[in-house]
């Protein structure tokens, strides 16, 4: 989530801050240029001001009085052109000029300045010129006309270069990006801690959530802060959480007080039917048949007691050998295959990893309980041990009859028999407990088919030391 979230707030904040910084800019580069050009408006009038004395005409007709004139006009414009760098001149309606700097600069026939100096000859000042951005290598003209009785004598036209203009722009733009990069920085980091104060409670409600259902019912959701809506939400999970927890925990109680309280009362009924058994003909059938349906409820009691055990009792994980434990396990079933003539074989190398040594050990014996118990007379049960990248396996694999996709599906299931082994001894709840055992410290069971034919038992468990 935080990754679709802070990307989202960035752009919007980039957005905002272009919004403020583009218009500033432009703000900006409009007012260097207008400073220029106010500049260059006084600097045209004081030469018009000067300019307006000077009465010789195109044709040369001066006297001495107007040669003085003119003579300084013309110093002022070559001092002008050589302190600023400024191209300037005064020229007469008919585009003569009167005095200009350089000595080689003339009125072009056409350009920015011809129409600066037409637009001027109708008695109004030149427009101001177009923006010039800092990319942009051009010139400023601007032109005001020189008046004498109403009229347009003549025409001052000044043509600047722009270059510190544009550094200046150029500068200013810079403290403007700078700025920006600041603020923007400000404002990722301002994203950063929002979106983790934010999300901060989600992830450890996820956390929380995931523990729970992978079965460590314990766990609560921690104080976390965040907005209050998801403080709300935290203290609303764990009385969830709480209540489900009550409910197991009754549902539990109950299976274990029922198995415990049954127990007593289904052992006299056993001895009763002993002792009722002695008053009846040796052999009788239906004696033998109510016995070995008691023995077998008795079985299905005691299943269920270890059921609700395995599920209640926390997990003792410590580093185990499962190679050694899955030895000891095969050395204790091997008299079990031997009298039912099922060669019992196992390749156990030495493999550590994290488990609990009890809870694997009933895990093992109830898998190959079922592998001996269905594999035919003269066929191979066969248990290995390997390491996996973070797991270790112990594999037991049987040459029975196996199962089909459709059973495959409901193996391990509380009570679940195939309809083919109904008349072969047990509840249906080994595996099941199998699977409670090893799920509490973190461990998994798996069935595949073995070919070409039986049942492939993969019991998994982490070799990476448990989380808190």
């Amino acid at each position: 989530m935080r990754t679709r979230l802070l990307p989202l707030l960035i752009i919007l904040m980039a957005a905002v801050l272009l919004a403020l910084g583009v218009p500033l800019a432009v703000s900006l580069a409009g007012a260097q240029q207008q400073k220029v050009v106010v500049d260059r408006i006084d600097d045209t009038a004081r030469f018009a001001a000067l300019a307006q004395f000077v009465t010789d005409s195109p044709d040369g007709t001066t006297g001495a009085f107007e040669n003085e004139r003119l003579a300084t006009l013309s110093s002022e414009l070559r001092s002008y052109y050589e302190v600023y760098g400024i191209r300037s001149g005064v020229f007469y309606r008919t585009g003569v000029a009167m005095a200009h700097a350089p000595a080689d600069w003339s009125l072009p026939r056409e350009g920015e300045v011809r129409d600066a100096f037409s637009e001027a000859k109708l008695s109004r000042r030149s427009h101001d010129p177009k923006q010039v951005w800092p990319w942009q290598r051009r010139n400023l003209v601007v032109a005001s006309p020189v008046i004498r009785d109403g009229d347009v004598v003549a025409v001052v036209v000044t043509d600047s270069p722009t270059g510190q203009m544009r550094s200046r722009t150029l500068h200013g733009w810079l403290v403007i990006g700078a700025g920006e990069f600041a603020a923007m920085l400000l404002a990722v980091g301002a994203a950063l801690r929002l979106t983790g104060w934010v999300l901060k409670p989600v992830r450890v409600l996820d956390a929380t959530t995931h523990d729970i259902a992978t079965g460590r019912l314990k766990s609560r959701v921690a104080a976390a802060g965040g907005p209050p809506e998801l403080q709300r939400l935290a203290r609303s999970f764990n009385e969830m959480a709480d209540n489900v927890e009550d409910v197991l925990e009754q549902q539990r109680a109950f299976v274990a007080d029922a198995s415990h309280q049954l127990r007593n009362p289904l052992a006299a009924l056993l001895l009763r039917i002993e002792l009722l058994s002695f008053e009846l003909p040796e052999g009788n059938k239906e004696i033998a048949s109510v016995q070995a349906e008691g023995k077998r409820l008795a079985q299905v009691l005691d299943d269920l007691l270890d059921l609700a055990l395995a599920e209640h009792t926390e997990a003792d994980l410590k580093i185990t050998d499962i190679g050694e434990l899955a030895a000891e396990r095969l050395a204790a079933w091997a008299p079990t295959a031997e009298a039912k003539g099922v060669h019992l074989v196992g390749d156990c190398p030495p493999t550590t990893a994290w488990a609990d040594p009890v809870a694997l050990s009933s895990a093992l014996d109830a898998v190959i309980d079922n592998a001996v118990k269905f594999t035919p007379e003269d066929e191979t049960v066969e248990v290995s041990v390997a390491s996996h990248g973070d797991t270790s396996t112990v594999v037991v694999t049987d040459q029975g009859p196996g199962l089909t996709d459709e059973e495959l599906a409901r193996v391990g299931d509380r009570f679940w028999r195939s309809g083919r082994h109904q008349n072969i001894k047990g509840s249906g709840l080994g595996l099941s407990i199998s699977r409670a055992l090893l799920a509490a410290g973190g461990g998994s069971i798996a069935y595949d088919r073995h070919e070409p034919h039986g049942l492939k038992v993969t019991v998994a468990v982490p070799r990476s030391a448990p989380t808190a």
